[in-house]
C-alpha cells in the first residue's frame, strides 16, 4: 500500500493565546469554572477529545499528579502526568462545579450545562467557542491544544520519545512531526552559526585551534 504522507500542523497555538483562551471564562460561574479546566487539562496532558470526553472521575490520582486514559486510540491505556496548576483548577471544578452542574447517576468527569456526560463535539464546541471569544482565527479546536503542547515542550528540551509516551502514539515517526514545528532552538543554532544571519554583514567563520570549541558554545542550545 501507498505510504500517507505526514502534514505538518497549519497552526500552532502561542502561550499567549492559551492564557488569553483561559481568561475568557468567568469562574465565578460552574459553567465558566468548567470551561477554564478543561482548556487547562487539555494543555495539561495533551489527552484527545475523545480521551477527555471518556475520563471519569476517579481517573485522576491527585496524591501522583497523574490522569490514566483508558482504551487511548488503539484500545491502548496509558498514564501521562498532569500539571500542578491544572490539577488545583480540576480539584476546584470537581468541588465547586461538578456537583452544581451534574443531574447524578454517572461518574462522567465532564458535564453539559444540563449536567449529562459531555460527548467529544461538545467539548469541541466549548474550546472553539473561546477560540473566537479570545480573537484566534485559527482551524481547529481541542486538537490546537494537543499540538501546542507537544510543541512547548520540544521547546523547552522534552525528549521526543517522552512526547510520544505522553501523546499515546504507536511510533516515534508520528511523534516526530512535531519537531518539524519546534523551531525556536533551530533558529537560536542559525543566529549563532550562520555567516550570513540577517544583519546585513557576511562573517568568516571563527576558525580556531581547538576543534571542540564550537561544540562547547552550541552544547547549551542543543542541551
Amino acid at each position: 500500500m501507498p505510504r500517507i504522507g505526514q502534514r505538518i500542523p497549519r497552526s500552532i497555538l502561542s502561550v499567549t493565546e492559551i492564557e488569553a483562551m483561559m481568561a475568557q471564562a468567568d469562574v465565578s460561574t460552574p459553567i465558566g469554572l468548567r470551561d477554564r479546566t478543561i482548556i487547562e487539562v487539555f494543555y495539561s496532558t495533551g489527552l484527545r477529545r475523545s480521551e477527555m470526553a471518556h475520563l471519569q472521575t476517579w481517573d485522576i490520582e491527585h496524591a501522583r499528579r497523574l490522569v490514566l486514559v483508558r482504551e487511548g486510540k488503539g484500545r491502548r491505556d496509558r498514564v501521562v502526568p498532569i500539571g500542578v496548576r491544572a490539577l488545583q483548577w480540576l480539584d476546584r471544578y470537581l468541588l465547586e462545579a461538578r456537583e452544581a452542574l451534574t443531574t447524578g447517576g454517572h461518574h462522567a468527569m465532564w458535564v453539559t450545562d444540563f449536567g449529562e456526560p459531555m460527548e467529544a463535539s461538545y467539548l469541541a464546541r466549548i474550546v472553539k467557542r473561546m477560540m473566537e471569544a479570545t480573537g484566534i482565527r485559527k482551524a481547529g479546536s481541542c486538537h490546537l491544544l494537543r499540538h501546542a503542547m507537544a510543541t512547548h515542550m520540544l521547546d523547552n528540551g522534552a525528549d521526543t520519545r517522552f512526547i510520544q509516551a505522553m501523546l499515546g502514539h504507536a511510533s516515534l515517526a508520528t511523534t516526530q512531526i512535531y519537531t518539524m514545528v519546534s523551531v525556536e532552538k533551530l533558529k537560536q543554532i542559525y543566529a549563532v552559526t550562520h555567516p550570513a544571519r540577517g544583519d546585513g554583514v557576511m562573517r568568516e567563520p571563527d576558525y580556531v585551534d581547538d576543534a571542540k570549541a564550537p561544540m562547547r558554545k552550541l552544547r547549551p542550545l542543543l542541551s
